[in-house]
């Protein structure tokens, strides 16, 4: 089959700073754009707006600061209630840099700060993941589902994630329902007839970064966008982070930079390194 067009719909809808009705928010701004949900559309929503309407926003001047954290926050130049959010949230804790920022893994991606977020929310606050996004997701595609006269339909939770070694951030699905987030490409044949041995494509990352390219990360009030064309295989089946996480042995990045680190080297290289922003010479 040839490749097909996908387009792309930004939608804008409400700021919100306080739980508020998912659902009929997103009917709402649908309709104000003119849109609705066709079989076969992909919904992306930011994983922040979706967190929001959970009331999953925490002021950090009511945290109560452990020791831990207060340690923590001093090692990597932390606000203490952050680092104590980070704490609870995260489900490891890797290092971090002393810019405020640590390394964490949690729901099944490695993130900065627990996925936390202080960006389009009043200050003094911050926007922690659902729950379980996984389940948010589902709950989202079922009623969703039902209000669109049970089309098949495929649900992004997006976030902006960092990417090892590049400067900036790109889109990252952080949450799915609805369709298989992974394409496995493993036995098939390339142009040349080589089989394929690793190659899985992150079809619901994908995805994602097209999302954020239409949603922005900063005033731009579109934490929708409705995905139509993309080729996905549809499933009702219910999804986890097991669906879409890879066990740390395997990820080239946590493995390599902990067990299989060359600790001499890496070390030569780093302290060798002019900081980022220095000017190449060519």
């Amino acid at each position: 089959m040839p490749p097909q067009p996908m387009t792309i719909y930004p939608v804008q809808a409400p700021v919100q700073v306080a739980a508020f009705d998912l659902v009929q928010t997103i009917m709402d701004a649908l309709a104000h754009a003119e849109l609705t949900l066709e079989d076969g559309d992909i919904l992306a929503i930011s994983s922040k707006y979706m967190a929001i309407s959970e009331g999953r926003i925490v002021q950090l001047e009511t945290v109560e600061v452990s020791g831990e954290a207060s340690e923590l926050a001093q090692r990597y130049g932390m606000l203490p209630a952050l680092a104590q959010l980070v704490l609870h949230e995260a489900d490891f804790v890797f290092g971090g840099i002393p810019f405020g920022f640590v390394l964490t893994a949690n729901h099944g991606i490695i993130s900065a700060n627990a996925g936390m977020d202080r960006s389009n929310i009043p200050s003094g606050n911050v926007v922690l993941f659902s729950v379980d996004p996984f389940a948010s997701a589902h709950a989202l595609y079922e009623k969703l589902t039902v209000q669109y006269g049970g089309i098949r339909l495929g649900i992004i939770l997006t976030d902006s994630w960092l990417m090892p070694g590049r400067l900036g951030t790109t889109g990252l699905a952080l949450a799915v329902a609805g369709f298989h987030p992974l394409e496995d490409e493993r036995g098939k044949l390339d142009l040349f007839g080589n089989p394929m041995m690793v190659t899985v494509r992150a079809v619901a990352d994908t995805l994602a970064v097209a999302a954020q390219t239409v949603m922005g990360e900063r005033d731009e009030a579109t934490p929708l966008v409705v995905i139509r064309g993309a080729r996905v295989r549809f499933s009702t089946e219910r999804l986890s982070e097991a669906d879409v996480a890879i066990d740390w042995r395997q990820c080239l990045y946590i493995e390599s930079l902990t067990i299989g680190i060359r600790n001499e080297e890496v070390l030569r290289v780093i302290a060798s390194a002019p900081p980022f922003g220095t000017p190449s010479q060519s």
